[in-house]
């Protein structure tokens, strides 16, 4: 690990426990604080985690939160139903910005929600999380509100896999980390890079692209790495994260596209073949299944006309 890092790990890493909630309070003064929930088809976690989030961080006494907002991204459940019913503001994606056809993916939603947000900081959260906790919101947040110098800050925690400790995040340990240790060696100290739970100034977001896809994490990671530097990126433990795993076949497509959006950052070079095949047994055998490598790419939103009509308004 580069010096550089190690000195990193000690400065930029810490636990949830480090801010107490009152001094996270004391330094938000006008700040406004921002949660978006990409939500596609969790109406079984989804309402519980707005609901933690409206009685904890959002009330007379604990006014964190200025505004929760639920992105729904196309969902065929009750996922808009219930979020709004737990107290999110509920969008769907497919409203924000009608001028530029929606496609799908993490990514997207994200880009969009700078649209249809206001806060300063702004906090991305799963809607798959199981038994969750504030601190998942005030670890994050906590750093922007206190530190003038830090930017952008990603949760860290451990990932059991059904009732096995710490081993979740298979495309990070396969995928993920190998690229960055090779490639962004300073982001190595990274310990959940592909994490969903992270939180930048909107003053960050808006200059940075935003892959469409499964690349988002990866991508905003080392485009903030390159645009505002090593110390103004951060890390928080918040303990253990619960979610609803992904099939092997799953993980292989977003792998790929975790490494088609690395591949764009390294050489911004032409990729012979965006595609990705894999095997299902069906009643002739094995038979294959192709599918696209996420490579769409949305502009920094701060390049995008009703943005900056907003802005003036």
């Amino acid at each position: 690990m580069l010096e550089e890092v190690e000195r990193w790990l000690a400065r930029r890493s810490w636990s949830v426990s480090d801010r107490p909630l009152d001094r996270v309070l004391a330094a938000k003064r006008g700040t406004r604080v921002s949660v978006v929930l990409p939500a596609l088809n969790e109406e079984a976690t989804v309402g519980d985690i707005v609901s933690v989030i409206r009685r904890e961080l959002m009330t007379g006494s604990v006014p964190l939160v200025d505004e929760l907002v639920v992105i729904d991204s196309g969902s065929t459940d009750r996922t808009a139903e219930v979020a709004a019913a737990a107290g999110a503001r509920v969008v769907a994606r497919d409203a924000i910005l009608p001028r530029i056809p929606a496609v799908p993916g993490k990514g997207e939603v994200l880009w969009r929600s700078l649209m249809v947000t206001s806060g300063d900081v702004v906090c991305f959260v799963d809607a798959d999380l199981r038994d969750f906790s504030a601190d998942f919101v005030t670890g994050i947040v906590g750093p922007l509100l206190t530190d003038p110098d830090v930017d952008f800050v990603k949760a860290m925690y451990d990932r059991p896999f059904g009732d096995t400790p710490g081993q979740g995040g298979r495309v990070t340990e396969l995928v993920a980390r190998p690229l960055l240790n090779l490639h962004w060696p300073q982001l190595a100290g990274f310990v959940q890079p592909l994490g969903g739970e992270y939180a930048a100034r909107r003053s960050l977001l808006e200059r940075l692209p935003f892959p469409v896809g499964y690349g988002v994490e990866l991508g905003l990671l080392v485009d903030a790495l390159h645009t505002v530097g090593l110390d103004a990126l951060a890390q928080v433990d918040v303990g253990v994260r619960k979610h609803r795993h992904q099939d092997g076949q799953a993980l292989g497509r977003m792998a790929a596209a975790i490494y088609r959006t690395a591949q764009l950052r390294l050489s911004r070079g032409h990729l012979v073949r965006p595609r990705l095949t894999q095997f299902e047994r069906g009643e002739k055998g094995f038979e294959p299944r192709t599918y696209a490598v996420d490579t769409e790419e949305r502009p920094p939103m701060a390049e995008i006309a009703e943005y900056a009509r907003r802005r003036v308004a």
